[in-house]
């Protein structure tokens, strides 16, 4: 399997942002149109997209659900959502629009009964999003830091069905420092889940390094700024990715 690469569109104000650190207040503005954004990546041939709800996810419910609603209707490829989607019905909402897949991060860890129960009843579709600051799980947006260790919130869903672990280094989210190779690969080798690694990707050599840890778990990866800023060609991500399968 090749590795597959999500770029990546945030969503704050029906606008397609970046965060640093995930912090609102430090929101760069990258363009007014999330769908036309999701056409540019397909020309580029991306297959995949990863789509947040920022506001949803301090919300606790869909905020730019509108927005949402038309990157899917535009994309040909497979969206991936995340951003305060926390109950079954919200869950049940976003697969009957077109989402291939869901990412819950808050929720694993406060109501995990629920995360389990989806990952049963939508199989393949549930992706477990965990958000690591100095190793400890984050929460409620990132603003909060819990004292679970990431290692332990990942094994808590190891027999439950979920297809795969969504492993962010909060600390370099939207600073473009590159992937925490190490923590994203001891993460992929602990569990039996593949692991989409996110946070920092600073431009290409951090698609060939991951590429290479595929046999140790390591399913795709999300890039954002470095894409929006031109550190990152999306195609040539996509051809290096390929290549290396």
């Amino acid at each position: 399997m090749s590795l597959i690469v999500f770029p990546a569109i945030d969503l704050k104000g029906g606008q397609v942002v970046r965060l640093a650190e995930g912090d609102m207040d430090r929101a760069t503005v990258y363009g007014d149109d999330p769908a036309a954004q999701a056409l540019i990546f397909a020309s580029a041939g991306a297959q995949h997209v990863h789509v947040v709800d920022l506001d949803g996810s301090f919300a606790g419910h869909a905020v730019n659900a509108e927005a949402v609603e038309r990157i899917v209707e535009a994309f040909p490829g497979h969206v991936q959502l995340g951003g305060g989607i926390r109950n079954r019905e919200s869950v049940e909402r976003w697969f009957d629009l077109g989402v291939s897949r869901i990412v819950i991060g808050t929720a694993a860890l406060k109501d995990p009964a629920f995360v389990k129960a989806a990952a049963r009843d939508f199989p393949g579709g549930i992706v477990v999003a965990v958000d690591a600051r100095d190793g400890f799980v984050a929460t409620d947006g990132w603003a909060e830091k819990s004292d679970m260790p990431v290692i332990d919130l990942a094994r808590r869903f190891e027999d439950a069905g979920v297809a795969s672990l969504l492993f962010t280094d909060v600390g370099r989210d939207g600073l473009l420092k590159g992937v925490n190779i190490d923590a994203t690969v001891d993460l992929a080798r602990a569990t039996d889940m593949p692991v989409i690694a996110s946070g920092g990707v600073a431009g290409i050599a951090d698609i060939r390094v991951l590429s290479l840890h595929a046999d140790d778990g390591i399913e795709g990866v999300i890039t954002g700024r470095a894409i929006y800023d031109g550190r990152l060609d999306l195609k040539t991500a996509l051809a290096v990715a390929q290549a290396a399968a």
